[in-house]
């Protein structure tokens, strides 16, 4: 039998997705812990020791322990976001030393999709009491999609990344049109070969690839909210073929469209910090 000694630098406490109502507002209060948030959808305004953020969808925020933080003005009611809780232990080894990450308080994630997957596999490992070190790895992995992040220094200032920046965006609102990547380099007054470089180098990722985690992204939200039926969802997502549909979601997200709805009916949801 093969045994791994497992020992990361972090402490879990807690993590759950918060949805507004449109009532009420971010308590104030000082935390003996980190809190990482990840807004889905809507507009979090929280003030930190004077700072005060206004962090959108795509966004994170880390709020450091010892400091006093509270809500700026009621929730909005579209609000949606994902926080978690962690602590962290002091580094005593060269392992912890290796695992150094450098993680902004502030960053615009790169791959928003991949990144609610990862806090929605942390929920339900939450939820099935899991041991703590499954946690802890999953935050890890949380911690290292923020510290690769954008930062109000880093985003993408040059041509190339600008553009590929605009590809993103257009993927966001047209992923359910019949959307390709020769498509996106015509409306971007672009050579398709140079659109595809630049945006792999930006996001790691094809452009093939990106419209398809955005559909896949769109579809998880359908079928968590109970939009219908599994083929009407796929092709309001922009999927011909519901075959195609099924085997793609299952690549990219570990689970059938069903398995999907079912798991994740189950989430730990608040409505209230």
């Amino acid at each position: 039998m093969l045994e791994i000694s497992v020992d990361y630098p972090i402490r879990i406490e807690n993590g759950g997705l918060f949805i507004s109502r449109g009532l009420g507002h971010h308590p104030t209060r000082i935390l003996e812990s980190y809190e990482l948030i990840f807004i889905e959808q809507g507009i979090l305004a929280i003030c930190e020791d004077q700072h005060d953020f206004y962090v959108k969808a795509g966004e994170s925020l880390l709020l450091w322990p010892g400091r006093k933080h509270g809500g700026i003005g009621n929730f909005p009611p579209d609000l949606k976001f994902y926080w978690l809780h962690f602590g962290i232990i002091a580094a005593g080894s060269a392992i912890r030393e290796a695992l150094k990450l450098p993680i902004p308080q502030y960053s615009k994630i790169r791959d928003p999709h991949r990144f609610i997957t990862l806090f929605r596999l942390f929920l339900s490992e939450q939820e099935n009491r899991s041991p703590a070190s499954s946690l802890e790895l999953i935050l890890l992995l949380l911690l290292q999609q923020v510290a690769d992040g954008w930062t109000e220094s880093t985003e993408p200032a040059e041509p190339g990344m600008a553009l590929a920046w605009k590809a993103q965006q257009l993927i966001g609102t047209q992923f359910h049109l019949p959307l390709t990547a020769s498509g996106l380099a015509a409306q971007l007054f672009c050579n398709a070969d140079y659109l595809g470089r630049v945006f792999k180098m930006t996001f790691r990722m094809t452009l093939t690839e990106a419209i398809h985690r955005r559909r896949i992204g769109n579809a998880e939200k359908m079928l968590v909210a109970d939009c219908g039926a599994i083929a009407d969802i796929a092709k309001r997502c922009g999927f011909q073929d519901v075959a195609y549909f099924r085997r793609l979601f299952r690549r990219l997200t570990g689970l059938t469209p069903l398995e999907y709805k079912k798991r994740y009916c189950k989430e730990h949801i608040n409505s209230d910090i």
